[in-house]
Formats: C-alpha cells, structure tokens, sequence
C-alpha cells in the first residue's frame, strides 16, 4: 500500500502535536481518578459514620434520656397517680416527637395512655383509631421484656400516614399487686428522616438505610433493595449486631459502577448506607477529561492545519520534481522545476535536477549525431574514458548512395535539398533500424550502416532489398525530384574503434570490407543493391534473390569482383499479391 509522503509528514506533525497533549491528559486523569476516588471513599464513609451518630445521639441524648428522667419521677413513692398522670402529660408537650407515653401493668388490658394531640387528629383524620395506633399491646411488651431488650427501639411503619414511630418500653421499680409496671413510649422518627433528606451528600450522592431483611425504612415508600450487592453485604451484620464500618465498589443489577459505605448505628437495627456512582465520583475527572478533549481538538486542528501548511510547503517541490522526472523519463527534455525558492536542500535539489536535465537534453541531441555502436563504446569506456585504438570484428556494411543528388540541389533551394535529404534518410534509417543495424555515419547524401550479429548477411540484405522498394515508392510520390539509390553491402572482418586525434575521435568501421561496400556502391546502378560474394554464400532460404553479374572492376582490387544484384525473389512477389 502506497503511503504518500505528504500523508506521512502529516501525520508526523499530528503525532508531534498530539502526542504529548494526549500523554500528559492520561496521566493526570488516571492521577486526578485516584485522587477522587480516595476523597470519594472517605467522604462515603465520613457521611456513613455521621448519620449513624447522630441516630444514636437524637435518640439516646433526645428521647431515651429524658424518657428515663419521666421514668424515674413516674416510679417515684412520692407522687400520687394524678401527679404521675400529670408527669407523663408534661412530657408528652416537653418532647414533641414522643407521642404517646403508655403505663401498663403485667396481666392488665387497660393501661393509662396518654397521646399527643396533633398527632392523634393527623391519625384520627387518615382514618386510623389514634388509640389502637399508639398504644402498645402487652404482648409487644411481653416479648421485649424476654429479650430483655428494654429502651431498645422496636420500629413500625403506620400505613396510613406514613409516619415511621419507635417503641421502646422502660421497666419501673413500684409494683401494683405484685404485678410489674412498664412504661411504653411512641416516638415519631420524622426527625431522622429529615436528617437524611437534608444532608448535603443527598445533594449528589444517596443514602438509604435499610433493615435486616434489606427494606428501607424512613423513607415515605418501603423499597426491598436486597438485590443490592451493597445491601446484601450489610443484611447478615445487622443480624449478628456487628458494627464494622466498611467501603465497597461493586455494580448494580443494571450495570451502574457504584461506591459505596456503610456504618450501623448502635441503637437501631439498621444499616446507614452512602452510595455515590462512579460517574459523579469522577465528574470532576469527566470535566477534566472534556477539557482536555475540546483542547487536544483544537490542538489536533491546529496542527492539522500547520501539518498540511507544511507538508504542503515541503512536498510541493518534491512531487513537482517527481512530474518533471516523469515527464523527462519520456523524452521532455524542454521542462523545468519551476517555482522553488527555497534556500534549502529541497532548493538545491531542484537547482541540481534543473541542471541535470539540460545537460541530459544535450547529451541526447548529442547521441542523435553519433551511431548506436559510439554510445555503447562510450558506455563501456564510462570509468576508464575513450581510448584510441581497435578490435577485429566481422560485419556486414551498407552503403547507400543518392543518385542525381548534385543536380537536384542545384536545381532547388538549399532548404529543399535539406528537407528532402532528410526525408531519404528517416526512411533509410528506419528500415536499417527494422532489420538490427547500426547507422555508423552519413556522409553527404550517402549513409553507411553496420550489421553484427547472428545473421547479420541475411538482415543487411533485406534491408538494402528494402530500402530499394521504399526508394522506389518515393519516386513515385515525388518524379520531380529524379532522385535513385544506388547501394552497395558487404560482408568480412573489419576494425572497429575509436580513431582520430586526442581532443576529437570518431567511433567508425574500416577495412577492406568498408571499401568494397563503398566501391560495390558506387558501380551499383540507379535503384540497384550490388553485395559481395562472401554476403550471397552467407544467405541461404530466404526471399531474397541474387542475380549473377560479371565480376566489377573495384578501384583497390588487382582482380574483378564477383558481384551479385539482389532482389526481392519472385515467389515472395507472389506470396505479396496473395
């Protein structure tokens, strides 16, 4: 998969930018967490231990005290019945939460009550008998005074009104007949309720106290919260009378990550339980968190945006270097990296690949002027450079020769004979490039071609055969030109390197067999390919056919020599107009 660099310094920058931001908001979130967490637990358990105090202290300092105080007058010898009437009457108006005070005498069903008022007509008014209600019935007394549990609240709820009441009896010294004397009391628990309602940690957090079965009491609706792991842990204490403060994390039935504490007030078979969600625990952690979000997003746009700036800015002459060596792979020579200014390595880059380019564009016109064999040399030379001198080499060698060519540019404006010179020598070179030559020069109008290789005979043959044919087409297109070809190839040893003087070679071919091309060339006729004998006994089955001529007179040469006029063979003719 391509991963563009402007992609990569893009991210580079982001990663930069971010990176850091994200690593420093990990850190202090996971430290502010823990922070929160510990302040969490103790201020859980801070509230837990604090309710259960003050349940004990309203209820021991507020009810059970001066109950007793009412208790010891009401056992006192020295009051008469009206005066202890008189005593429990008063104590009823001096404790407003206590209201009913009750003396029972064992095996009696008529006890002396006495209620309070207001509370009896709240009753009265919910339909509720306020006698039935506040009194307590001996077997309520009976069972607390086994369990020897006297001044220990034993709690109700009224259904009616909701009202949550407290009874607890105290035994008295003066017995009638014999018979024990107990004082009862009812005390509404309003007071702790609103404790709860109105504590501060209520405002975020929740407290619930719950009995042994796991049901809140105090609250104006019972609620069975056993399902509660919290709950559950704190049910099997309270029936032992264990009082372990304790903290928990836990989760509830519908998946809430909670805290939690719990404490258990001495005077009541509760449990005080404080419970705080995760999710408030660590608002100020969440804040924190968003914070940082909304920051790292401005920071991520800002660097995404200073990122592509520069990404932009360091990759834009990169790719424009890129497109320019595309387009010089391809043969452009004439483009440029434009536009970069910067005074950097990328600016020198471009100024370093400019330069390049025009020397490159030089080199090939350069290579235009010289043969394929000269580059390949120059190539294998590269390290040590050119040297004078060369190797044997056997090769066939064509020479072609412009017939009528003096008279035509003296006929025709030189820019005619320039232009149709190079028109014969696109077509000749074409064709000598189709059958594997090496074009090694062009001298005047004539041009000299070099054929190595394996069946180097047979493919210079047919491509003097061809080079004939597309002459001839030429003509016809052009008779006013009264241009012909004649050609000359022969085959042989030659010696080919570089030759010249030190400051200016040329990579060519000599030997005999260059001059016998050269001398079969200028006998040939107009429109006619002479070859030596060596290239005629060299090429065998092809469509080529040789015509035998008497042996030429060539200048050089002590005898004639045999020479042979090639054409295309008449079975190709025939195969053609097939």
């Amino acid at each position: 998969m391509r991963f563009p660099l402007r992609l990569k310094f893009f991210a580079f920058a982001v990663i930069l930018a971010i990176g850091p931001l994200a690593l420093v908001g990990q850190n202090l979130t996971r430290l502010t967490r823990d922070e929160l967490k510990s302040a969490a637990n103790e201020d859980l358990t801070t509230v837990a231990a604090e309710l259960r105090t003050s349940f004990d202290n309203t209820f021991e300092g507020r009810w059970l005290t001066p109950l007793m105080v009412i208790r010891n007058g009401v056992d006192s010898t020295d009051l008469g019945v009206p005066q202890k009437v008189s005593l429990l009457t008063l104590g009823l108006q001096e404790l407003p939460q206590v209201v009913a005070l009750q003396l029972s005498v064992e095996g009696s069903d008529l006890p002396i009550l006495v209620t309070n008022e207001d509370f009896a007509t709240r009753l009265a008014q919910a339909g509720r008998d306020p006698v039935a209600t506040l009194s307590t019935d001996a077997a309520l007394i009976d069972a607390i005074a086994g369990t020897g549990q006297f001044g220990r609240p034993v709690v109700s709820r009224v259904e009616a009104t909701g009202d949550w009441l407290a009874t607890l009896a105290l035994p008295l010294e003066t017995r009638i007949a014999g018979r024990q004397v107990t004082m009862a009391a009812k005390i509404d628990l309003a007071p702790l309720g609103e404790m709860v309602r109105r504590h501060p940690f209520a405002q975020r957090g929740e407290i619930t106290v719950v009995d042994q079965s796991g049901r809140t009491v105090l609250a104006g609706s019972p609620e069975q919260l056993a399902q509660r792991k919290i709950v559950a842990s704190t049910m099997p204490l309270i029936v032992a009378g264990a009082r372990a403060d304790a903290l928990e994390t836990y989760a509830r039935p519908d998946g809430t990550a909670m805290l939690g504490a719990y404490a258990f007030p001495d005077w009541f078979q509760w449990a005080v339980i404080t419970e705080l969600s995760e999710q408030n625990a660590y608002a100020v952690v969440n804040a924190i968190t968003g914070r940082i979000l909304i920051i790292g997003l401005i920071g991520f746009a800002v660097a995404a945006l200073g990122a592509l700036a520069f990404s932009r800015r360091l990759t834009r002459p990169i790719l424009q270097i890129g497109q320019v060596a595309e387009k010089v792979g391809e043969g452009n020579f004439s483009v440029r990296v434009e536009d970069v200014r910067a005074r950097d390595e990328i600016g020198d880059l471009a100024r370093r690949i400019n330069h390049m380019i025009a020397h490159l564009g030089e080199r090939v016109e350069l290579m235009k002027f010289v043969s394929a064999g000269t580059v390949s040399a120059i190539q294998r030379a590269e390290e040590a450079g050119m040297t004078r001198g060369g190797e044997r080499r056997r090769v066939s060698v064509i020479f072609t020769d412009i017939r009528g060519y003096t008279e035509f540019s003296e006929r025709v404006p030189p820019e005619t004979v320039i232009e149709v010179l190079n028109q014969y020598f696109d077509v000749q070179s074409d064709i000598v490039q189709d059958h594997g030559g090496d074009i090694d020069k062009f001298i005047g109008d004539a041009l000299v071609a070099v054929f190595e290789g394996e069946q180097m005979e047979a493919r210079a043959t047919a491509c003097a055969v061809g080079i004939t044919e597309a002459m001839a087409r030429l003509l016809e297109a052009h008779p006013e030109h009264e241009l012909h070809l004649g050609i000359g190839v022969a085959s042989g040893e030659v010696v080919m390197g570089a030759m010249g003087a030190h400051a200016r070679m040329d990579f060519t071919v000599l030997g005999s067999t260059v001059n016998r091309a050269a001398r079969l060339c200028s006998k040939a006729a107009p429109d006619q390919a002479l070859v030596d004998l060596a290239t005629r006994d060299a090429v065998q089955g092809n469509d080529i056919a040789f015509d035998p001529l008497e042996p030429i007179v060539l200048k050089g040469y002590a005898e004639p020599v045999p020479a042979f006029a090639v054409r295309r063979s008449a079975t190709s003719h025939a195969l053609s107009a097939e």
